[in-house]
């Protein structure tokens, strides 16, 4: 699919600004899976580090829903038919495939950060959700002691 010039700074604005960070299909959709299995559990917990998305504090579990682009799933360019994220944006190439590094290794320190303060860390990937939510709620279960 190859893009005839550069796209306009205000349609990619427009673009990231429907990005979701609350909410997504793919929260909902695990949110769906574990309180049909009975489980409870909080919503962003600000005073944590990270704002897991959910957070079961009794039994110290802290969940995340990553978005595969932003939090580079290794899946994600051959998904989109790609070799590598640096071919998935064909403008400030550089600045792009830095930002998903950023993101890597934000994740990384939250994870030690709150792994630190004694909570188990699970990452769901938003296709994995998608695609086949009870699949991919299974860690989530197991790490809650929730019979499946």
């Amino acid at each position: 699919m190859a893009r005839l010039g550069p796209r306009d700074e205000a349609v990619t604005s427009a673009i990231m600004s429907k990005v979701r960070s609350k909410d997504s299909k793919a929260e909902l959709a695990l949110r769906r899976v574990l309180h049909a299995h009975g489980v409870r559990y909080r919503l962003h917990a600000r005073d944590l580090v990270g704002c897991p998305d959910l957070v079961n504090r009794s039994r110290r579990v802290a969940v995340f829903v990553d978005g595969d682009m932003w939090h580079g799933n290794p899946a994600e360019p051959a998904r989109r038919g790609r070799d590598s994220f640096a071919d998935l944006f064909p403008t400030r190439t550089e600045w792009w495939v830095a930002k998903i590094e950023r993101n890597k290794a934000r994740d990384a320190e939250v994870n030690s950060a709150l792994t630190e303060a004694g909570y188990r860390v699970i990452r769901v990937w938003e296709r994995d959700l998608l695609t086949d939510p009870e699949a991919a709620a299974e860690p989530v279960l197991a790490a809650l002691r929730v019979d499946s």
